[in-house]
Formats: structure tokens, sequence, C-alpha cells
């Protein structure tokens, strides 16, 4: 089963300079943490974006729905950042015969302590095995794309209702 990894950017792609927390998104961490976990899949990388999930538009999230209906894999992973990342999700319901996993991180791949590395290996076994439809891996757990919000002051991802 072949895989697409669109990355956008956000949080798990940041690079950070200084103490007062002046970063840039960086190139993709996915084939590094890819390579470093012994990953065996058959994936190709398409780099959307370099932004935070705050400065995605509209015609951004309609990029990343053109980019999943033109892909001849019918399992796609995106890295986004997590802030607006159910919008995303959101944006995306209802793709023909596609199995899409929006993941991220609260912290940079590149920090010694991530959750980065542990949710990409989740969306990557969501993307294994669940059927068709939109998901987001995080926290330990496979939320379906419209039943989900983050929570910020918790610091994690909640089922809506």
């Amino acid at each position: 089963m072949p895989i697409l990894i669109l990355t956008t950017g956000g949080t798990i792609d940041k690079v950070y300079f200084d103490a007062s927390s002046d970063y840039e998104i960086g190139e993709p961490t996915v084939p590094l943490v890819f390579r470093e976990a012994g990953v065996a899949l058959d994936w190709r990388l398409g780099p959307l974006f370099r932004k935070d999930s705050l400065e995605l538009t509209d015609a951004d999230r309609a990029a990343i729905r053109q980019a999943c209906l033109d892909a001849p894999e019918s399992h796609i992973l995106i890295t986004h950042g997590t802030d607006t990342m159910t919008l995303t999700a959101e944006a995306l319901l209802d793709l023909p015969g596609k199995t899409v996993v929006l993941t991220g991180a609260l912290a940079p791949a590149r920090f010694r302590v991530t959750d980065a590395i542990f949710n990409l290996g989740l969306a990557l076994g969501a993307l294994q095995s669940k059927p068709p439809g939109i998901y987001l891996a995080m926290n330990g757990t496979i939320f379906t794309a419209g039943q989900v919000r983050k929570n910020r002051s918790a610091g994690k991802f909640e089922v809506v209702g």
C-alpha cells in the first residue's frame, strides 16, 4: 500500500532559534523520523506548505483537498499544525475512496522530548487499519473528522459531544 505524506508545516517541523521563541518552519522532519524508525512502507513525500497552521487560509485548505484528490495513492498522511488541524480535516470530508490521517505535534520533532514520533507512528497505524474517511491521530487516539476539537488549556484533543 503506497502512502503519500503531505506536509503543511506546523510545530512538528518548527526550528527554534532562541529563548524568545523565534522560529521558522524547517524542512519536513518525516523522512528523518521514518529513516530512524526503520519504516519499510512504500511512501513518497509531497511538501505543500511551510506555515504555522494559524496562517493557513481557505485557499490553502482547498489546495490540500485538491492534492488529495489528485493523488494516485488512496492512503494519505498529512502533517499539520494542531491549532487548525480540525478545520482542515473538516474541509477534507467526503473525499471518495481515500483514507486520510492528519497528525502533528505539540512539541517539534527536533526536540528531545516530543510527541511527534509517537503521533507519526499512530498515524501510520491508522492509515493501515481504518476504512476510507478522514481522521486525526493525536494523543494516542484516532479521532473522526468533525467529531473532535483541540482543548488548548488541557493541551490535548478530545471528542466533541
